[in-house]
């Protein structure tokens, strides 16, 4: 009996050592807690960095800038080693002293507002006047049939030749340098919109009578919009004329302007102030002409820009 209960003895804790060694759980164990699941992890995006764009746009500045730094020191660099003689061209350095000094006392502010009021009045009225009377034109050709031969008399003839019937018809005052200027610049608008209206591409025309659109939701929503980029092409060449115009009529007959600063300059033989004025007639006509471009880029905004 002793052999016998002494073997199961020992069998028994056989068993009960080898039971770990093959993974089966005894009776008075409990079931191990489940592991939460592990979430993947999610890569997280990257803002883009700021500075590439950054050094984008200082790399285009300078690009674009390049010209006029290059010109600006040549005109301070050749007077000053005698290339050119300083008294009828001193450098951009006395230039510039002359323009603060005009700046200070306030002669450069009104006689700019003077200009820049008579500029964008004649301006507005041709814009007012030429572009409805380009859509009408190249919308109807029998009206231009009719107004064609007038309107090429008048093209070929030159703004500033008509300066003196201008003054004799209407004075020297405001009236006739507004009136100078709008004539100037209602011939580029108004062939730009003419021929703006004519080229329209064809294939939307079609597109636009297969879906059975009246004439004038036609022109709304086709013709207008198709030509905005031509009619502002004209415009922009008005904005440059408007000021080269009024420029020579200030010179001719007026007590304030740039034109008239820089006429009255040269009679004193203030050279710098007198390039002062010519550097703001170019620094407005630059700002005058990035203005329009800002405007038709807003009104042009629905056009698919072209890939490369």
């Amino acid at each position: 009996m002793s052999l016998v209960s002494g073997s199961s003895t020992r069998h028994r804790t056989e068993e009960q050592r080898s039971a770990p060694a093959t993974g089966t759980p005894s009776a008075s164990t409990e079931p191990a807690a489940a592991a939460p699941p592990i979430e993947p992890s999610r890569p997280r995006l990257r803002r883009p960095s700021a500075l590439p764009r950054i050094l984008r746009v200082v790399l285009t500045g300078a690009t674009k800038s390049v010209a006029v730094v290059v010109l600006l020191l040549a005109w301070e660099l050749a007077p000053r080693f005698g290339l050119v003689d300083r008294t009828f061209l001193p450098p951009f350095s006395e230039v510039a002293q002359a323009w603060w000094a005009l700046v200070a006392n306030g002669q450069l502010a009104d006689n700019a507002e003077a200009s820049l009021v008579r500029s964008f009045s004649g301006f507005g009225i041709a814009v007012a006047v030429s572009v409805p009377l380009g859509l009408l034109i190249g919308w109807y050709r029998p009206v231009a049939d009719l107004l064609n031969p007038l309107l090429q008399v008048f093209l070929n003839t030159a703004a500033l030749a008509l300066l003196p019937v201008f003054v004799l018809l209407l004075g020297i005052g405001e009236t006739s340098k507004i009136s100078i200027v709008a004539y100037a610049c209602a011939w580029p608008i108004l062939f730009n919109t003419i021929s703006a209206v004519r080229t329209v591409d064809p294939t939307l025309l079609r597109l636009a009578k297969s879906m059975d659109l009246s004439a004038p939701r036609l022109f709304q929503k086709v013709i207008l919009p198709a030509s905005v980029p031509t009619i502002f092409t004209g415009i922009r060449l008005a904005g440059a004329v408007s000021i080269v115009v009024l420029v020579a009529a200030e010179m001719i007959g007026a007590k304030a302007g740039l034109g008239y600063l820089i006429n009255a300059s040269q009679y004193n033989f203030a050279i710098p102030q007198m390039y002062a004025g010519i550097v703001t007639i170019s620094v407005i006509g630059v700002a005058f002409n990035q203005l329009l471009v800002a405007v038709e880029k807003r009104l042009s905004s629905w056009r698919v820009p072209a890939t490369s």
